[in-house]
């Protein structure tokens, strides 16, 4: 599909993502942290990730590395060990009735990582390079942002431009900028306790120093500022939800808090009134509902051992006495069953990727093919049948000279004619072996059929190809399977994420003569998932007992799914690292109808490496897929 307008199309290096995530996990010794991009850098303690900033994009290849580096490093040692997250937690509560909130958060943060930064660099000093360039950059964005700032009359955002060049300037003096005549005053009082911040040792008294500057601009400046440049995360630093549901209780006194005298003697006579009201679980819907407030009254020992005060927005039915006895149920078979349900679901192994978590596997039984199917596929027989015959005569003279070469230098067999290593050699290998016959080939292919969306104007040639691939394995007596994949869009939710699996070629009758018009069932579907689909097709090879095991993906694009955008190339880049370290060779064949982009081939050489074959014309498919093929059984002989 042709793309004329693309909006936010980052893409995002897997090898530079997986290459900070175990920087993170070395750092901070937890592999639970994760990675993400972000439009700034900040440390989530809460969802522990480490968030690094887009801010470094589009930069030199040196630049982007030293820049992600510094950010990791910032978060992961500094943040993560020297940071005191009740002090910053003070600061939000301070910052949370100031005219400049914005002001004061993002000059808290400037003057954390200056504090943070020479404690990283004291203890590992091989990142003096790394954040030296990192203030080089930043010097030169602030001296742009505040000359901008300047001619639009921000001056707010200006006069922080101006403050984060005097902390981090090598010089000691620095050329004054032109503000209005009120900031013009206070700049040698700003200049003079910006120079505190170097003498900073802890985050309380960074957070003091920023209180009281910005405390002394409040009378100056008219307006907090408008640009965002440095993030603070203000969600984790709130109160407790219990605590503010604690604020709306009532918290007036009652007219009145005293007790009878009188003691229950226990001949009251009672009286047994049906208050009716209205919920979800009620049978049939009642017009009335009772609701009372209670301001004033006695408390007695009627109901209890002591005297309760009634709130406001209290039900009749909420403060009624009642009764308990045993139960004769005690079948908690169900209940041990959600523990056990749960306890899997927070396991920390993720056997399908930290981004495949509610995702599950469903398969779909092919249909028996229609007559037109059969039609259909007896054509494309026809078509490919060049190719099928041509690769199966090279593999079956391959195998007959195979089976007739001998093998010589051995230790023991029938004696060679050439004699002189029993002369030269001091353990001379003069004898030599017939090989044993050979007739098949120890190897099992899978083939992963992308059928998503975008697959419809490829799908019919895809076909082609697909049928000259179950054509010449089958002719050369090789097992494999052909499985369509694809997401259910409309059902797919946080918590679930139903992933489709098509086999309409499996294993067990792969070679058996009549299959082949099922793989006409496959058409374009919805959404795909591959990393999570290649980890299944790996589970599904690794209980093939074939000693070769090829793993073939056909997709036309970049993963794309529920909850699945950013990440989808490092997780689908981790999938087939996972499958190759287990013997599994995963080669991919990407589909397209025009001219395949500089920034498609840089995303498929992240996720696959140099293992990646790219087809510009559908159309020829299957001279594509002949060599490789021819390779591959070679490989396997």
């Amino acid at each position: 599909m042709q793309r004329f307008i693309q909006f936010n199309d980052e893409k995002i290096d897997s090898m530079i993502v997986m290459e900070m995530t175990d920087l993170v996990a070395t750092l901070t010794k937890d592999s639970d942290y994760e990675v993400e991009f972000g439009v700034h850098s900040y440390l989530d303690w809460k969802d522990k990730k480490i968030y690094i900033s887009h801010f470094w994009n589009h930069r030199s290849r040196d630049t982007l590395i030293d820049g992600l580096k510094s950010d990791v490093y910032l978060r992961a040692i500094g943040n993560y060990q020297y940071t005191d997250e009740q002090q910053v937690q003070r600061l939000m509560r301070k910052a949370q009735s100031k005219p400049l909130k914005s002001l004061i958060k993002q000059l808290f943060i400037v003057a954390e990582d200056l504090r943070i930064e020479e404690l990283i660099k004291k203890e590992r000093p091989g990142t003096k390079s790394i954040f030296h360039r990192r203030k080089q950059v930043y010097q030169q964005y602030f001296e742009s942002q505040l000359n901008v700032n300047l001619v639009k009359s921000v001056f707010t955002d200006a006069l922080f431009n101006y403050m984060f060049l005097l902390l981090h300037s090598e010089s000691p003096s620095i050329e004054h900028p032109i503000f209005n005549e009120s900031i013009n005053l206070i700049l040698p009082f700003v200049q003079n306790s910006l120079q505190q911040y170097y003498e900073v040792h802890t985050t309380k008294e960074a957070v003091d120093l920023t209180l009281n500057l910005v405390d002394s601009l409040e009378e100056i400046l008219e307006q907090d500022m408008l640009n965002e440049y440095f993030h603070l995360q203000e969600n984790y630093f709130t109160e407790e939800t219990e605590e503010n549901f604690n604020d709306l209780k009532r918290k007036d006194p009652l007219q009145n808090c005293d007790a009878m005298e009188k003691e229950a003697e226990g001949d009251e006579e009672i009286f047994s009134e049906e208050l009716r009201t209205w919920h979800r679980e009620t049978s049939e819907l009642s017009k009335s509902f009772l609701q009372f407030d209670l301001d004033q009254g006695t408390g007695t020992d009627l109901m209890g051992e002591g005297v309760r005060e009634s709130e406001t927005g209290d039900q009749a039915l909420a403060i009624v006495q009642g009764s308990v006895q045993k139960t004769n149920r005690n079948d908690y078979s169900s209940l041990e069953a959600k523990e056990k349900k749960r306890n899997l679901s927070t396991n920390n192994d993720h056997p399908f990727g930290k981004e495949n978590l509610n995702a599950h596997p469903l398969f779909l039984t092919a249909e028996h093919p229609s007559d037109e199917d059969k039609k259909t596929y007896n054509l494309m027989k026809v078509e490919i049948g060049f190719y099928q015959k041509k690769l199966k005569k090279l593999i079956e003279k391959t195998l007959e000279h195979k089976r007739l070469a001998p093998r010589s230098d051995l230790h023991f067999g029938r004696l060679n004619k050439k004699l002189l290593p029993f002369f030269t050699d001091e353990n001379p290998r003069i004898f030599y072996k017939k090989q044993e016959p050979s007739n098949e080939i120890d190897a099992v292919f899978s083939l992963l059929v992308d059928c998503s969306a975008s697959m419809y104007d490829k799908m019919e040639q895809t076909k082609l190809g697909i049928t000259l691939f179950h054509e010449a394995l089958k002719s050369v007596r090789v097992s494999h399977e052909i499985v369509g994949f694809w997401e259910d869009t409309n059902d797919a939710t946080n918590d679930n994420q139903p992933n489709y699996f098509k086999p309409v070629i499996e294993f067990s009758s792969s070679l058996t003569p009549q299959t082949g018009p099922e793989i006409m069932q496959l058409e374009p579907e919805e959404d795909n998932r591959d990393g999570f689909a290649i980890r299944v097709m790996t589970n599904r090879l690794l209980r093939r007992n074939e000693k070769q095991k090829f793993l073939l993906v056909f997709s036309d694009g970049e993963p794309a799914a529920f909850g699945y955008e950013q990440n989808g190339i490092v997780d689908t880049h981790e999938a087939v690292i996972e499958a190759r370290k287990q013997g599994i060779e995963v080669i991919n064949i990407f589909l397209s109808n025009s001219e395949i982009e500089e920034s498609q081939r840089k995303v498929l050489q992240n996720i696959y490496g140099n293992f990646s074959i790219l087809v510009s014309n559908v159309e020829e498919l299957p001279d594509v897929l002949f060599p490789i093929l021819k390779k591959l059984l070679y490989k396997s002989i």
